[in-house]
């Protein structure tokens, strides 16, 4: 839902004459939901099961989204989309565990990094079918809205039939619980300096992403692009995010989280410079190569939780490390927001990327906390 919400944001504000800030908003407010309940979803889904719990949030998407599709006014548009971020704070951090739960040990990053990668294909293909049905065929944006929340139905019923054939996310037994219970107290942090370094970085990474691809498209458009063709520049991130968050995975197994992360992020500020500078031919380019950064770094970051984190809690923990990424993406395009109003979109995304930076001095103390969390007992 993410990513096709920042195609429609240059036609929502085309439709309804927004500022930035109130484009911003609409951002925010699905973030807002997203902050307030993932912890809730996570401590809930250990009762209910992930699968029961991410069925229930599927749905409830769909018919925010069909919802949406009615709205002809800016309140109703913001109710709608918090509703809809709601039932996306099932979505990251139950599909997560159970993923992480699925593959123990050697090779998580991996495999969240390919779960990442496939997440990003069903957005390209949303993504393009919404830039395609605006721009070249001339449907209003209420068509692929209306067709999202079908679809998003369709895959809650789909997510339960195959999860249960798979027998994977279901609730826990009871008296296995118990004994769990007994041993693993509070949050089964296994190193609380290291989590909570974790979350800053996740925090910078965060606000950077949802920042760049929030304004990108306005920076197509001040560079001379027509507005609905402008989206497609997400489109083009979504891209080269689909191999980045892969590739960066895998990278991640080889050379370390900590080296990985700073890689990324200098990369990341880099190419972000260069999108602003070159032209617009140029800069569309560039885009699917910044993604391949800027979106692949999640794969590394999301894949070290498993290493601070207890089993039995991955569902609550990647609830909390996910209300990060959805506080930063509600804070974090209201401020540059207000920022671009008041400056411009070129010096909003330089802002940008030298925010991403202060993510590196912070590699170091995640690294010697990985290796300490190998061999110390729970910090809970």
């Amino acid at each position: 839902m993410d990513d096709m919400l920042y195609a429609l944001l240059p036609l929502l504000r085309e439709a309804f004459g927004l500022t930035y800030a109130e484009v911003a908003l609409v951002r925010s407010a699905h973030k807002s939901a997203t902050a307030i309940f993932q912890i809730p979803v996570g401590i809930f889904a250990e009762k209910a099961g992930a699968r029961n719990s991410l069925v229930f949030g599927t749905a409830l998407l769909g018919v925010a989204f069909l919802g949406l599709g009615f709205a002809n006014a800016y309140a109703a548009i913001l109710a709608l989309v918090f509703l809809a971020g709601c039932g996306d704070a099932f979505n990251h951090p139950l599909s997560s565990s159970i993923i992480s739960n699925a593959f123990p040990g050697a090779g998580q990053r991996a495999a969240l990094g390919t779960y990442n990668a496939l997440g990003d294909v069903g957005k390209f293909i949303f993504l393009g079918v919404t830039i395609f049905a605006t721009a070249s065929l001339g449907f209003s944006w209420q068509v692929p809205v209306h067709g999202f929340g079908v679809s998003a139905i369709i895959i809650a019923i789909s997510t339960f039939v195959f999860l249960k054939l798979a027998n994977a996310g279901a609730r826990s037994d009871p008296a296995a619980k118990h004994d769990i219970a007994g041993t693993i107290k509070g949050w089964g942090i296994k190193h609380r300096r290291g989590f909570f370094t974790l979350g800053a970085i996740t925090a910078l990474d965060s606000s950077t992403r949802y920042s760049f691809l929030t304004f990108v498209t306005f920076l197509m458009i001040e560079k001379g692009v027509a507005t609905g063709w402008a989206a497609s520049a997400v489109l083009a991130t979504v891209f080269g995010g689909m191999f980045g968050k892969y590739a960066v995975g895998l990278m991640a197994e080889k050379i370390g989280v900590a080296r990985t992360i700073m890689l990324t992020e200098f990369t990341t500020a880099g190419l972000i410079i260069a999108v602003i500078i070159v032209p617009s031919v140029y800069a569309f380019i560039l885009l699917p190569l910044v993604c391949v950064f800027l979106n692949g770094t999640s794969s590394a970051i999301y894949g070290t939780v498993p290493d601070l984190i207890e089993g039995e809690k991955h569902s609550r923990a990647y609830g909390l490390i996910y209300t990060v990424v959805s506080a930063s993406g509600f804070l974090s395009p209201l401020l540059y927001g207000l920022l671009a109003d008041y400056y411009n979109i070129t010096t909003t995304l330089i802002v940008v990327s030298a925010v991403v930076l202060l993510t590196v001095p912070l590699c170091g103390t995640l690294a010697h906390a990985l290796s300490a969390a190998k061999s110390n007992p729970l910090q809970v």
